[in-house]
């Protein structure tokens, strides 16, 4: 069955996440750079059947657009590009990276990266519990 993927993306790194098969739970993955996205992208779409992208949209805390969310909105649109076969959502992650931190402490650089792919996690968690809640009507 098709999965999904979550990606928090920031400046320098880009946590990612990928659900189970029933769309029911999220797993942190790994962290990737920018400049490597493209590559990660092009390898784990189809070995992990991937059908769904969904990417952080950090509104700020009064629900306005920043520099960030814009970068959100533009990475959406190139990936729209590169894979029109994907439904591509952007899914507020207001606090993921708080959560994240709170969750695995950064003790070193390895504990920082890991905090990118569980804020990952949480953002696509709270996705597929939405789509679990709202299909279930």
């Amino acid at each position: 069955m098709p999965k999904a993927l979550a990606l928090d993306p920031g400046d320098q790194h880009i946590g990612t996440a990928l659900s189970d098969e029933l769309g029911m739970l999220a797993e942190p993955y790994q962290t990737v750079t920018p400049e490597t996205l493209d590559a990660f992208l092009g390898l784990i779409i189809p070995q992990e059947d991937i059908n769904t992208i969904v990417i952080g949209y950090p509104k700020t805390m009064r629900g306005t657009i920043s520099a960030q969310t814009q970068k959100s909105i533009d990475l959406k649109n190139t990936l729209a590009i590169k894979f029109p076969d994907l439904k591509l959502v952007l899914w507020d992650e207001r606090l993921t990276s708080q959560s994240a931190a709170k969750l695995k402490k950064s003790t070193d650089k390895t504990s920082r990266l890991q905090q990118h792919s569980i804020a990952a996690a949480i953002i696509l968690q709270t996705y597929l519990d939405s789509n679990y809640f709202v299909s279930e009507e």
